[in-house]
């Protein structure tokens, strides 16, 4: 598949950038590289992209996109998510194909984690 005109990076506001790589090396693995002290990306996660010094946040309810991160284990990413400071703003619920959560990392952006319906 072509990736010419598909998605290919995102941006995320961040107020603490250096909490939040820490939130999300500590919680989902993820690595990054600075661009000086008010920028930061990450790459193979799915989307590419990075967080950039703000005191705004991107929040659902305020209009701003949502990403959702897959899980195998739903419960246990909430608990590692809450274990590393994330603050769960929704708590697990059921919608048709699967079940998710969502919280706000350290910076204030909403995120959720979905795992799909196990089929009986």
């Amino acid at each position: 598949m072509s990736s010419n005109l598909k998605l290919n990076y995102v941006e995320f506001p961040a107020t603490n950038i250096p909490a939040t790589k820490q939130f999300f090396e500590k919680v989902f693995g993820w690595s990054f590289q600075d661009f000086g002290p008010e920028y930061c990306s990450f790459s193979d996660q799915g989307l590419d992209g990075g967080f950039y010094q703000s005191e705004l946040t991107a929040v659902a309810a305020k209009g701003s996109a949502l990403l959702v991160l897959k899980s195998d284990d739903l419960e246990q990413t909430q608990s590692v998510v809450e274990l590393a400071g994330g603050k769960i703003s929704t708590a697990i619920f059921s919608f048709p194909g699967g079940r998710r959560f969502h919280f706000i990392e350290p910076s204030g952006n909403e995120f959720a984690v979905w795992t799909p319906m196990v089929e009986q």
